[in-house]
């Protein structure tokens, strides 16, 4: 897809106008209800939709199921995400009201740090094509890594801090307590970080980590820079209101993790299959409508399989508690005769 540079830059100023908005209503910290936070996931969700059918009507159906096969995809990575950003708000112990400031702040140093990886991976690809083959491998021992976990059971409970952090936090010293929406304070003529500035600095450096999982990812559906930005730009900005409308419910995808070990496996294997394509090697290529239809196909089925077995795991907690009751009551009835 040819873009030009007049379409780049009202695309980036329409993006910074919608950022604006997101700030403007976010600009007093509060407790988002879960109303808020559905109403905005859904107008952040309808925007996403309106652009991706303006490339159809606009651009080509190719550019369009481009862009709705890396939204869906860089959306289900992000959901993903938001377990570890539910540990750091454990973590630190953020107040419901400044959470909402922690996450845009996040969202803004993601989409920086997203666009700085997407120009680097589209001046790589341009000029060393056998740069897939490391993507594909690299997503497909991330799906891996993913599974063996899910096997393994291993859940992290508690977010660690890593090295950079502590050494930043022992450098500049950290307040005992929040102080509003700042970052700085002065202490005893020194200036010290809060703890709201320490869990931004966590995030951002979570952002990083993230990014070497989705960038690969959405380059395997796409080369296309413009639609590569736009995807991940458009599945990050409803992240904020997202984390308050299912922050509850993530703990209950419990197969989550199966079907995006899945998702990036076979994206994975397109990639591997592309490169040797570029290669001179005759091998078939997977479509971008049949990629579509599995990442969709797999998100359903595992929100699926993960309802159910919450169901069946919550039923036998019921049945367990039941005999427990019965047991105490049999045990006090033989007491008393």
């Amino acid at each position: 897809m040819d873009v030009s540079w007049t379409l780049w830059a009202v695309t980036i100023f329409g993006l910074s106008a919608l950022i604006a908005v997101d700030f403007f209503i976010g600009r007093k910290p509060h407790d988002v209800s879960t109303k808020e936070a559905g109403i905005w996931t859904i107008v952040w969700i309808a925007l996403a939709i309106l652009f991706g059918l303006g490339l159809m009507v606009f651009g080509n159906s190719q550019a369009s199921g481009e862009f709705f096969a890396g939204f869906i995809t860089e959306k289900s990575l992000s959901v993903d995400n938001l377990f570890v950003f539910v540990l750091i708000m454990a973590k630190f112990s953020v107040p419901s009201h400044l959470q909402q400031r922690v996450l845009l702040i996040g969202v803004l140093i993601a989409l920086v740090l997203r666009a700085i990886f997407i120009a680097a991976g589209a001046a790589v690809i341009a000029n060393f094509s056998w740069v897939f083959y490391i993507f594909g491998a690299f997503l497909i021992y991330t799906a891996w890594k993913l599974i063996q976990e899910a096997r393994a059971g291993e859940e992290e409970e508690e977010f660690e801090e890593n090295r950079l952090l502590k050494k930043i936090e022992q450098r500049f010293g950290v307040a005992d307590q929040y102080h509003g929406t700042k970052l700085f304070i002065q202490k005893n003529g020194k200036r010290i970080m809060t703890p709201l500035m320490v869990v931004m600095l966590a995030i951002g450096m979570t952002d990083v980590l993230f990014a070497l999982d989705s960038i690969p990812a959405i380059f395997g559906l796409t080369q296309d820079p413009y639609i590569v930005f736009t995807a991940n730009a458009f599945a990050l900005m409803g992240l904020r209101q997202l984390y308050f409308l299912i922050g509850g419910l993530l703990k209950k995808l419990v197969h989550l993790s199966y079907g995006l070990s899945v998702i990036l496996g076979f994206i994975g294997v397109k990639l591997v299959l592309h490169a040797l394509h570029e290669s001179g090697v005759h091998v078939p290529e997977i479509s971008i409508p049949f990629s579509l239809t599995v990442i969709c196909g797999v998100l359903v089925i595992t929100t699926i399989t993960s309802l159910i077995a919450n169901r069946k795991q919550e039923a036998a907690e019921a049945a367990a508690k039941a005999r427990s009751v019965d047991a105490a009551d049999e045990e006090t009835e033989s007491v008393s005769s």
